[in-house]
């Protein structure tokens, strides 16, 4: 019997800037490829969780409206459920606007401060729009490899210290255009501002999170090389011109 994982998807019609449904998509192909089931559950707002199994969580970014939109659904709705899973190795990739949704809290330019699921210890800080906003490719250092990718947000995340960044920035922004990190890991729970989309360029990383994701259930499937040679063109691609932007 094939192995069979459920990815919960939180909010599609509403966070879903620069194409991140395309991770979404990667996750499908790179487990159609290896004889994977993904099946992926949508989950909108006033919507409930599926019934575990829940092997896999993903949310996507959008702006600051989108967000106050589903920070009380998110927080009340999903917090216990979403908390245990993550307390039981269950991975969960955050981009952007869901990364500050994970964390403390993010404190907007304008309007009232959103709490988070406080499940990253970081918090975000919007410094007004007078400042500019992180904005350009970015390349991150992430173990012993290379995430390449776009970022774009105003706001500025501090990690605290439960918190380990996700890579160190190579060329772009990252968190706060500060510290040199990028992104965080806390187990199994990734956040990032790289879009782009994020895992089409990056199947090491998307591959990381299958791995996670099949690990509780299916201990000894080791998931098969694919020819990955199109994703590393672009991969390199993206890093080329990256420095010839910061040249």
């Amino acid at each position: 019997m094939r192995p069979t994982l459920h990815l919960v998807h939180l909010y599609p019609g509403l966070l879903n800037l620069y194409g991140d449904r395309g991770n979404i998509i990667t996750l499908q192909k790179r487990c159609a490829w290896r004889g994977i089931e993904l099946r992926v559950h949508q989950i909108g707002l006033g919507e409930s969780l599926p019934p575990d199994p829940v092997d896999l969580y993903f949310m996507g970014g959008d702006q600051d409206r989108e967000q106050t939109v589903v920070e009380r659904d998110l927080r009340e709705r999903h917090r216990e459920a979403i908390q245990n899973h993550v307390s039981a190795g269950v991975p969960f990739l955050a981009v952007c606007g869901s990364y500050q949704l994970l964390q403390q809290y993010y404190r907007p330019a304008e309007g009232p401060e959103l709490v988070g699921l406080g499940i990253i210890d970081a918090y975000t800080v919007h410094p007004g729009h007078d400042v500019p906003r992180c904005v350009g490719n970015i390349v991150v250092e992430w173990e012993g490899g290379t995430i390449v990718g776009f970022e774009n947000h105003g706001g500025r995340t501090y990690l605290q210290a439960g918190a380990a960044p996700l890579g160190r920035v190579i060329q772009g922004h990252g968190n706060n255009g500060e510290d040199g990190f990028e992104g965080a890991r806390t187990g199994n729970v990734f956040g990032t501002y790289v879009h782009g989309s994020l895992l089409p360029k990056n199947p090491a990383f998307a591959d990381l999170l299958l791995h996670l994701a099949l690990k509780p259930r299916y201990p000894d499937y080791e998931l098969e090389p694919l020819d990955d040679s199109l994703e590393a063109t672009a991969h390199d691609a993206a890093i080329r011109r990256a420095r010839a932007m910061r040249g």
